[in-house]
């Protein structure tokens, strides 16, 4: 009976053409905007892998990534310099980033939590996430680099230390953000549960904390590494812009971005094939950490790990209390 009802007030409603026009309407532009990201896509990835062909039909694709040659007047391009440039100012960069961006997770998401302390320094990693590539170079090369020549770094001050430093200060708010966000989805009832067996809040976090949000807070930091590969401006500034794999953290080198933005203004031919074929393997790195990263999220978004589902107070008092032991 009260189906029938609604079905005819459904019927008698003078706007219920109208309004199912609308929604159709409405669904059909979010179909098409759909489509239209995914085309947009599919042209990048076409626009980058025909555009490389020529590259990898001179020299081959293992030969052309494992090659350290990079000389215009003969013709002979390799990706091995820009590759291992790329990776080992991103992964000093992580390196560097950890214990900031943990630190400051720990503190919005655990001791500060819910506090206007916490909203201010949430503020402040905000802000520095939407500070320009370009102010960073700016400040790393006139503020850092001046330090590194006086503690004898470098003559110069460029090189990777210098532009891996400065890079992992723009990882910093990625990586807390979404270390915050899991460690503050900690159940209470664990952590309750180790409190009432008397644990201080450095135990809690070591033993309840860090290992149920640990898979989260390891995708965030998977995120903040493909972030780190893809920056260009400022490892640009940075990094000394030279064809070479850097052996030593005062070495300077160049990176797929910065290669990339130096070189292709003047690049014709089989050189602007191999930019665009370091483009491609910078492409393909990058999603290849971005799917990692998301599917782990995917698998942990709740931040419990599968042996501590359905676990209650006592049974998580008693394994805390083991592992005192």
């Amino acid at each position: 009976m009260i189906n029938t009802k609604t079905d005819t007030l459904t019927k008698a409603s003078p706007r219920g053409g109208l309004e199912g026009l609308r929604d159709k309407i409405f669904k059909s532009v979010l179909f098409i905007a759909a489509c239209l990201i995914i085309l947009l896509t599919a042209g990048i990835i076409y626009g980058l892998v025909s555009k490389s062909i020529g590259a990898f039909s001179e020299f081959g694709i293992l030969n052309f990534i494992t090659s350290t040659e990079w000389d215009s007047r003969n013709d002979e391009y390799g990706a091995l310099p820009f590759i291992a440039g790329t990776m080992l100012t991103s992964i000093l960069a992580l390196l560097f980033c950890i214990p900031f961006s943990l630190s400051v997770a720990l503190f919005n998401g655990e001791y500060f939590r819910n506090k206007k302390i916490s909203t201010i320094v949430s503020s402040v990693v905000d802000l520095l996430a939407g500070i320009p590539s370009i102010v960073y170079g700016l400040w790393g090369f006139y503020t850092l680099r001046p330090i590194l020549i006086d503690m004898g770094v470098s003559d110069q001050g460029f090189g990777v230390l210098l532009s891996s430093i400065v890079l992992a200060i723009m990882i910093i708010p990625y990586a807390s953000s979404l270390s915050t966000e899991f460690i503050a989805m900690v159940p209470n009832d664990l952590k309750e549960g180790a409190y009432s067996l008397g644990a201080t809040r450095l135990e809690v976090i070591t033993s309840v904390n860090l290992p149920v949000a640990g898979s989260g807070i390891f995708a965030a930091y998977v995120l903040a590494f493909g972030r780190a590969l893809g920056e260009t401006m400022a490892v640009t500034m940075l990094i000394g812009n030279t064809n070479n794999i850097p052996t030593s953290l005062a070495d300077t080198g160049n990176s797929m971005a910065s290669i990339i933005a130096n070189q292709f203004g003047e690049a014709s031919g089989l050189k602007l094939s191999s930019l665009m074929a370091i483009g491609l393997l910078l492409f393909l790195i990058t999603a290849g950490i971005n799917f990692v990263a998301k599917y782990i999220m995917k698998m942990f978004t709740s931040p419990t790990p599968s042996k501590w589902r359905g676990v209650g107070k006592a049974t998580m008092t008693k394994r805390l209390l083991l592992n005192k032991e």
